[in-house]
């Protein structure tokens, strides 16, 4: 059993980091919002038919609950996806990755810890450091007239995905207040579904979009919704009941290393020696994290 979950909990890591590349390559066809909100309603379509007997019997406070958790995954998702468009996928997953190191971080608040939770402990802060001196490095060049990083080179799409991490590290915390007192089946729909018409009733605002259906876009679309989504929520679901934290979580560090693998073999992305550098220090900084026991819950925060 033990074995199972270790190899679909990686197969899932693996979709989560290829997934990067997909999108991007998806945003040819379509605009971000609507990619979204298509993915969001075909995942959610999926796990209704899988949970829909979950669902009798649910009460109006569990109902806002999984309002609130949508409301974070969709931030989530729309920063992630509208920075696709002006970064690289492999930046994106770097940047995505830093989730882990926010949600500790966030926890000096006491609002926003979850119940039975302690505030963050010395390797939170120096996870945090290692992780934003690698994110300057990744993303910043240096200026001519010194070694000193020049923030007004910082690209755009780098920045946007910076809310990306944001906002799952709020999804995180929203979980860990919600999911002890709701089981995940009955969440998972309720997230998923407000997400999607959290994306709709802000479409109008965020883009003018465009839609061209191609083969390539719908083998996106199925695979984002199908797989890292609504299967993958349901696989770490499990998993995470069986495997021991902290094997969960240094499976969540490859994302990604999966993500600049698929980058490099599609698209022949390479990242130069200042920015590897900064990626090596992300990894570090989430390890250091993420690795030394601590009491949040892990999310997915796939692509």
């Amino acid at each position: 059993m033990k074995l199972r979950a270790y190899l679909l909990m990686t197969f899932v890591v693996a979709v989560w980091g290829s997934t990067f590349v997909l999108v991007k390559s998806a945003l040819t066809d379509a605009s971000p919002a609507i990619f979204n909100l298509i993915r969001m309603t075909l995942a959610f379509l999926v796990l209704l038919a899988a949970y829909w007997r979950t669902l009798r019997g649910i009460r109006p406070w569990q109902i806002a609950a999984g309002a609130i958790v949508g409301l974070c995954l969709a931030a989530g998702y729309q920063f992630q996806t509208i920075g696709l468009l002006y970064t690289t996928p492999s930046r994106s997953a770097f940047i995505t990755g830093l989730v882990v190191v926010l949600v500790p971080l966030f926890s000096i608040v006491p609002s926003l810890r979850p119940p039975g939770i302690h505030a963050p402990r010395w390797n939170a802060f120096l996870g945090a450091a290692l992780a934003f001196a690698g994110i300057i490095l990744l993303t910043t060049p240096t200026s001519a007239a010194s070694l000193m990083p020049d923030f007004s080179a910082i690209n755009r799409g780098d920045l946007i995905t910076f809310g990306c991490s944001v906002g799952f590290a709020f999804h995180c915390l929203a979980l860990g207040h919600v999911s002890p007192r709701i089981n995940f089946r009955p969440l998972a729909v309720l997230q998923v579904g407000f997400c999607a018409l959290f994306i709709a009733a802000t479409l109008p605002f965020t883009e003018h979009s465009h839609l061209t259906l191609t083969p390539r876009l719908i083998a996106a679309l199925l695979i984002a919704a199908v797989l890292a989504t609504a299967a993958a929520f349901s696989i770490q679901s499990w998993a995470q009941s069986i495997l021991p934290p902290s094997h969960t979580a240094l499976l969540l560090t490859l994302e990604p290393v999966f993500a600049w693998i698929t980058s490099f073999v599609v698209l022949g992305e390479r990242l130069a020696a200042r920015p590897a550098c900064g990626a090596l220090l992300i990894l570090a900084g989430i390890a250091a994290t993420e690795l030394i026991p601590q009491a949040h819950p892990a999310t997915a925060h796939e692509a």
